[in-house]
Formats: C-alpha cells, sequence, structure tokens
C-alpha cells in the first residue's frame, strides 16, 4: 500500500506555520493510533474557526500523513498562497461551475492513490450558536462510497476560542489550548451495497456527523444537542418569522387607518 511523501512545499509550509502555533496555543492531541500508517482514507472535521484548519493540519503532519484539504479555488489563483496550495496538493473547489465535479474525481484519484484527503462535511464555519457541528453536506459520504475507504472522525475545540467564528479580533492570551481528538473509522460497510441515492447520502452523511459529534462531546465534556443545527431551516424559520411580523403590522396599520 502507498502513502503520500510529504514533500518540499508541505515541509516549507509546516517550517511556516508550525512556530507560531506552538507559541501560541498549547496542545491536547489523542487518537492519533487511529490515523492509518498506510493507503488512502477520509478525515472528517469539524469546522469552528478560521484559524483551526491549521491546527488540525498540525495534528496530522505530526502523525506522518499529511492531509489533502478541499478548499475555495480562488485560493489557487495567484501569488505565494497559490503556490503553496498547489504545491502541497490542495484540491481546488469550484461552486456552481462545470468544474464542480473535479473536486470530488480529484479526492477520489488521491484515496485511491493511497493519500489522505481532510473533509470538513459543513463546508463552512458551523453556525450553530454553541458551535456544535449543523447539518452537513455530502460530499465526503460520495467519496467514502466510491472508494470504500477508512472514513476517520475528528473533532477539534479551542481554536475557536481565540478566533470564533465570523470573527476578525482573535484573542491569543492567555494561550489557548488546541484540543484535537481522533477516533476509528466509522463503519459504514452496511451502506457499500446500496445505491448512492439521495437518501443513502444522507443517512451516511449523518453517521459521519454523528461519530464527530461524539468524539467532540468527550472533548468538551458536555451533551450536544439532540437534533444538529440546520441553517437552512433557521433561515426558513427566520423568514416565516419575518413574513408573520410583517402581516401583523400590515394588519394594525390598516385597522389604525380604518378607525380615523
Amino acid at each position: 500500500m502507498s502513502r503520500r511523501r510529504i514533500g518540499f512545499w508541505y515541509r516549507l509550509a509546516a517550517v511556516i506555520a508550525k512556530p507560531p502555533l506552538v507559541v501560541l496555543f498549547k496542545r491536547d492531541w489523542r487518537g492519533m493510533e487511529h490515523i492509518p500508517a498506510d493507503g488512502g482514507f477520509i478525515t472528517a472535521v469539524n469546522h469552528n474557526s478560521h484559524i483551526d484548519p491549521f491546527s488540525y493540519a498540525h495534528f496530522q503532519y505530526n502523525t506522518g500523513r499529511v492531509p489533502r484539504f478541499l478548499a475555495k479555488d480562488g485560493l489557487f489563483k495567484s501569488g505565494f498562497v497559490a503556490k503553496v496550495m498547489k504545491g502541497t496538493g490542495q484540491i481546488p473547489v469550484y461552486r456552481e461551475t462545470t468544474n464542480a465535479l473535479d473536486a470530488f474525481r480529484a479526492a477520489v484519484a488521491a484515496i485511491k492513490g493511497g493519500e489522505c484527503v481532510a473533509f470538513y462535511p459543513e463546508g463552512t464555519l458551523t453556525r450553530d450558536p454553541d458551535m456544535w457541528p449543523m447539518t452537513a453536506k455530502s460530499g465526503a459520504a460520495r467519496v467514502a462510497l466510491e472508494t470504500k475507504c477508512p472514513v476517520i472522525p475528528v473533532a477539534q475545540w479551542g481554536a475557536n476560542l481565540a478566533l470564533p467564528p465570523y470573527s476578525r479580533k482573535p484573542a491569543f492570551f492567555p494561550r489557548k489550548t488546541l484540543q484535537v481528538k481522533a477516533g476509528p473509522p466509522v463503519d459504514l460497510a452496511r451502506f457499500y451495497d446500496k445505491e448512492p441515492t439521495p437518501e443513502v447520502l444522507r443517512e451516511v452523511t449523518e453517521t459521519i456527523m454523528a461519530a464527530i459529534t461524539e468524539l467532540l462531546e468527550e472533548v468538551r465534556g458536555e451533551k450536544a444537542p439532540e437534533t444538529p443545527y440546520d441553517p437552512r431551516r433557521a433561515r426558513q424559520e427566520q423568514r416565516r418569522k419575518a413574513a408573520a411580523r410583517g402581516a401583523v403590522q400590515g394588519a394594525a396599520k390598516s385597522t389604525s387607518e380604518d378607525s380615523k
């Protein structure tokens, strides 16, 4: 079985990124033994800070198995960042274009070639008010069913305390602890002989997210909500409430005008 060599660009990125991470943060890393020594696999990670890709990459880099992240295509366009992204083998994601399937094909090819692809199944920073994992997209599930590779759930906590989601004001001091915990592979064998219908993909995705959430409960020492936060439902509820308020205000205005 094969594995990706770390290579020049990944080592350069580590030389740049690791010193500030070591200086600014303490570390509590658990579960490294669950990262496969050889062969292709997926890691599925929760996302609660703009800087947690660095904390997670640091964790996995130290296992000797470097991840290939799926990242916005804008990071690959120009400049030094683009050179690093390309040199380290990160995978561009083209949303709502004719190239949208390229990321899926690249992820499958990477895993079949013995590499690790890291997924943030939520697709963006969590919008859950208490920063639990929210409902996720089906990308990791699709690749998992296509490759039948190990899927390693990973929970992380701490980067969000230094830089909360959607905040631009970091608070590095006092030093925060970056907690990362990897778990055993998610058992998806019961899905391998099924057609990847939307229902099956949703169930696989929920199974993966449940494993991540369980690990995060252990890391945080708290219980997650029984139902994950769903941003689409939240938007629908906000629109419903706005429409109801508008209707009440309209009725009140009409009543006021009729009384004149």
